[in-house]
């Protein structure tokens, strides 16, 4: 299909854009011009409550945020990593999408403010992840939520994070989880490229250079095939939670979630994988823009109801 106009406009927009090369920037730099620069998404959808929350983590205290739906409660858990190539503090502007979650699938989610490169490398995000992770476990009561029904999250590298962290569940004790929503996620370090990074390396909002960049401020060429890097490069996907993977068409990191896809249902994982046609990365970013993005997000909370209605009957 060919890339939908609405995308093709907005690309034409910011591709006007005059910008100083990325590797003239320090990554400081780069985040006070991306922060600037960053939009908010449509009216943001009610929910009962968003607080500001710290937590222990292996490097420091951690900061997010927790939304809470209306109702009585307890609800399930989602787990939420923003993306932003590990370099971008980019939770502010996935405000949409978590209120979006916490409201239409009837969830409380707890959004991570992770370490950053370069100034904390692999694996401090990860790391931090996990640890986030096991303390909404541990902490559900006070959420009024309920840690049996967990599950995680992620956009872009967000969505690696998300993924790793399921691996680092499943082999580090816990806790169980019950579903991982994976939203054009970064699965796999981009040399080789393949097919969709060469066709779309530049001219469609991530381009291969903005990647590569990206990622020699997080992870050094040898940690590139730690399967807590990359998930893609994980030996064995037996036994994780069931999985939703959502790619779009014009995008440098569509091949790699949907090979993570193909490798999970080999592991017999339950999974669904859907490419969202004429679509650019970070799509279901842009309701106000995009009508596809409502969609996905649609998609996204119906699967998550779902996983949770299975796992209630299991009990």
């Amino acid at each position: 299909m060919p890339l939908d106009p609405k995308a093709q406009a907005l690309l034409a927009r910011l591709n006007h854009q005059k910008e100083p090369p990325l590797d003239t920037l320090t990554a400081a730099e780069h985040r006070n011009r991306t922060l600037a620069q960053a939009r908010v998404s449509g009216v943001s959808p009610q929910v009962a409550a968003v607080a500001k929350h710290s937590l222990p983590g292996p490097g420091g205290e951690l900061t997010g945020r927790i939304y809470t739906p209306f109702g009585a409660g307890p609800f399930p858990l989602l787990l939420y990593f923003h993306g932003g190539g590990f370099v971008l503090p980019s939770l502010p502007h996935h405000d949409y999408l978590c209120r979006a979650f916490c409201s239409d699938a009837g969830c409380v989610v707890v959004a991570v403010d992770y370490r950053l490169a370069p100034e904390a490398r692999f694996p401090a995000a990860t790391d931090d992840c996990l640890a986030a992770t096991r303390w909404t476990a541990q902490h559900a009561a006070e959420l009024n939520a309920d840690p049996t029904r967990m599950a995680v999250a992620g956009d872009s590298s967000g969505g690696g994070l998300a993924a790793v962290t399921a691996l680092r569940c499943r082999d580090d004790g816990g806790p169980p989880l019950v579903a991982q929503l994976l939203l054009c996620p970064l699965t796999a370090y981009p040399t080789p490229p393949t097919p969709s990074g060469l066709a779309y390396a530049t001219g469609y909002l991530l381009t291969r250079a903005r990647l590569i960049w990206y990622l020699q401020h997080y992870v050094s060429a040898a940690e590139a095939a730690h399967p807590y890097a990359f998930p893609l490069a994980a030996p064995d996907l037996r036994d994780l939670p069931p999985a939703l993977i959502i790619t779009a068409q014009y995008d440098i990191l569509r091949d790699e979630g949907e090979r993570y896809a193909v490798r999970l249902l080999r592991a017999h994982v339950p999974t669904t994988q859907i490419r969202y046609p004429g679509m650019i990365h970070g799509f279901f970013a842009m309701p106000d823009l995009l009508e596809e993005a409502e969609q996905a997000i649609t998609e996204a909370t119906t699967w998550l109801q779902e996983r949770w209605q299975d796992h209630g009957e299991d009990q």
